[in-house]
């Protein structure tokens, strides 16, 4: 299954998740049991070890087992419902994962600190405070605004256009930019040195910066 739809996952660790969820809690119990014989209940023993301790892992392990066992069944290997399934199988003998999986949420800065945030940010001052306001500005990830490129930019419209294969849904995004954002993109143009609008400041000068710079930032302040 991982190695006939590798080719239409956005990257390598997706791959790496798949294989090391299944290698690590997957195969070692069911990983000698020809596919045809897989039922209910040693999927259950895959899973009632993890369901309440790591529940967030246990759901997609056995999502992953579903998957697999899908395409064995489309490739003619077994027959029958998937024993993976959650309705009229599996639901019926685990607790619901939302009923039990605890949330954590990441702490928030109460928005009517947002302004004195911003202005300490530029009080600080640097590349990394710079891209830090821009992600605030622009409403985007971290990822997509560090590795943006100035080709990227159009100043004529002051839009940003994110390339599909850099955007989570896999789709082109267009983002706005307001008059702080150009003014941001104007000083860092000033001293661009690679294509990249945030450079890397380390020794590789044909990069951007890393992803972790702003959330270190951030944690600072």
């Amino acid at each position: 299954y991982i190695k006939s739809h590798a080719s239409g996952w956005k990257n390598a660790k997706h791959a790496d998740q798949w294989g090391s969820t299944l290698e690590t809690y997957v195969y070692p119990i069911m990983g000698s049991i020809v596919v045809a014989d897989v039922d209910t209940a040693a999927v259950l023993r895959v899973l009632q070890p993890i369901w309440h301790t790591k529940t967030e892992t246990a759901t997609r392990v056995r999502q992953r087992i579903e998957t697999v066992l899908d395409w064995c069944k489309a490739r003619g290997y077994c027959k029958g419902e998937n024993p993976a399934r959650l309705k009229g199988a599996l639901g019926q003998l685990l607790p619901k994962s939302q009923k039990i999986k605890k949330v954590e949420h990441h702490p928030a800065l109460p928005y009517q600190r947002a302004n004195e945030f911003v202005l300490a940010l530029r009080e600080k001052g640097g590349m990394t405070s710079l891209a830090l306001e821009f992600i605030l500005l622009t409403a985007c990830r971290t990822g997509e605004v560090a590795a943006a490129r100035w080709e990227e930019i159009d100043f004529s419209t002051n839009v940003w256009t994110v390339p599909a294969e850099r955007m989570k849904a896999g789709r082109e995004h267009r983002v706005p930019l307001c008059t702080r954002s150009i003014e941001i993109l104007k000083v860092l143009e000033e001293k661009a040195q690679n294509e990249f609008v945030f450079p890397s400041h380390s020794i590789q000068k044909d990069t951007h910066m890393s992803l972790g710079s702003c959330l270190v930032a951030m944690k600072r302040m």
